[in-house]
């Protein structure tokens, strides 16, 4: 294993978020608040062991694929390690446990939070927060991709790595170009964003960190009610977006070129809009009465379930008091996800759909034995690799989703609360029902309960196999062994 080349990237991750907290420092800046100096600190602090970890310099730049989930594994668990030390140093949250909770939650881009009253932080933990789900949401690492030079196919798995989706290619033939586009789609979306919410009356503070956690598709308000009491026109801007971060990029870098045409055929995008339009007529059903006014029951309804199907987890109302028929629409949305490529959560809707023509095809297989049909997807045939990695992907996930939940019940909570604060974390959504409904939070959950829902933070959002690598024996055996780059 390379672990010199694994070094030097932790190295120059650390140094990206040592350059990212100075945004909260220059927040607090603005503010006048002496919180800064903790972001300061850390961000020196991170450059510092940056710093270290890179001096000497790798021989090999050559890496692979299990290079890149450790490298990816560390990754997101040294930048939420140190990302949560000025939250716990400042003691705006008083426990370790529940700071390193928080900042994992925002660089997963969950947004479930131990914060009771969200709007007696500072601006600067306000602004670190947001931007946790902005970093998260495209990934650090593929940041660090689009200004690495370049070493080969070794930049591929670290994408294969991070990215979301059941594979991963490239827009254009070289990798940090692919990097750049998506980095530049993701800011220019951002930017769209913060005008859209300007316009809708929105304070400059306001609306970045609101555009910063959508775009992350994170979650994380700067109000205790969420997006509850801004206006109709401001929630609808919103809601837009968390659907449209929802959507794989490749789609906007199609309609960024003209291509149309092929954009729309996207077999991905189209299943993606059909749940959300089928899902949104049958919660909009069941409120519509109890609302009484058909524009806001509509309102709502899109708002809720983009919220929930793109992980986003933002709330205008206390959707945990609808009626049954669209809680379980909700619940089934925060199972489905997203699309790949996208900074959503979720299983994914290509996965959804893969495993359903697979479905279908044994099916057939039974009627008619001797025929030979290839499943196909986006126009493509589906190889055989990418359906198994589909269906080891649905067994490994219901595995740890339901060994989570066994441990988490442990504390007695009930069995509504467990289960869909499993799902929250694990698909990457925040808000769950009943006790982790989106008017509560997950405080009230002990310690053990917060590492293993942590755990399922950062499975969820890395695909399950990074993490589960860190814990593979040889992996870690391979790790102190002496450095080599062979595979």
């Amino acid at each position: 294993m390379n672990r010199a080349m694994i070094r030097n990237i932790l190295g120059s991750v650390l140094e990206i978020e040592a350059v990212l907290l100075l945004i909260p420092v220059l927040t607090a800046l603005w503010y006048r608040e002496q919180v800064g100096w903790f972001y300061l600190g850390t961000a020196l602090l991170c450059f510092l062991t940056g710093y270290l970890f890179r001096f000497r310099k790798a021989k090999d730049n050559v890496f692979y694929l299990k290079e890149g989930c450790v490298i990816t594994g560390l990754s997101w668990l040294l930048m939420s390690a140190f990302g949560c030390l000025p939250l716990f140093a400042s003691r705006e949250i008083p426990r370790f446990e529940d700071a390193l909770f928080e900042t994992v939650s925002g660089f997963t881009t969950t947004g479930a939070s131990i914060v009771p009253a969200v709007e007696k932080l500072s601006h600067a933990a306000l602004m670190w927060r947001s931007l946790t789900h902005w970093i998260g949401g495209m990934g650090v690492l593929v940041f660090l991709l689009a200004i690495m030079p370049s070493s080969g196919s070794s930049h591929m798995n670290i994408m294969r790595a991070e990215s979301p989706g059941p594979s991963v290619g490239k827009l254009v033939p070289k990798v940090r170009a692919t990097a750049k586009i998506l980095y530049i789609i993701y800011f220019g979306m951002t930017v769209l964003e913060i005008v859209f919410l300007l316009f809708g009356g929105m304070t400059f503070f306001e609306s970045v960190n609101t555009s910063l956690a959508t775009a992350g598709t994170g979650g994380f308000g700067i109000k205790n009610d969420s997006l509850l009491s801004y206006s109709p026109y401001i929630q609808w801007v919103v809601a837009v977006f968390m659907i449209l971060f929802g959507i794989n990029f490749n789609v906007f870098y199609l309609l960024l070129f003209g291509q149309i045409r092929k954009a729309l055929k996207c077999e991905e995008l189209r299943a993606y809009l059909g749940i959300i339009i089928a899902a949104v007529v049958i919660v909009f059903g069941s409120i519509v009465h109890s609302i009484g006014n058909t524009a806001d029951a509509l309102r709502h309804s899109v708002f809720t379930v983009g919220s929930l199907i793109s992980s986003t987890g933002f709330a205008t109302l206390d959707f945990n008091t609808w009626p049954a028929a669209a809680r379980t629409v909700l619940i089934t949305c925060m199972f489905v996800g997203a699309c790949a490529g996208s900074t959503g959560g979720g299983i994914k809707v290509s996965r959804l759909v893969i495993a359903l023509k697979t479905v279908f095809k044994e099916l057939n297989s039974y009627l008619h034995p001797k025929s030979v049909r290839k499943i196909r997807f986006e126009n493509k045939p589906v190889e055989h690799e990418v359906v198994r990695a589909v269906n080891v992907y649905f067994i490994t996930f219901f595995v740890l989703f339901a060994f989570s939940i066994l441990i988490v019940s442990l504390e007695g909570k009930d069995l509504v609360t467990n289960f869909t604060a499993v799902i929250a974390t694990f698909n990457n959504i925040g808000p769950g029902l009943e006790l982790v409904g989106p008017t509560s939070n997950y405080s009230h959950f002990g310690i053990v309960s917060k590492i293993v829902l942590m755990f399922d933070m950062l499975a969820g959002r890395l695909e399950l196999f990074p993490m589960l690598l860190l814990f593979h024996p040889g992996i870690i055996k391979d790790f102190f062994r002496k450095s080599t780059v062979k595979n």
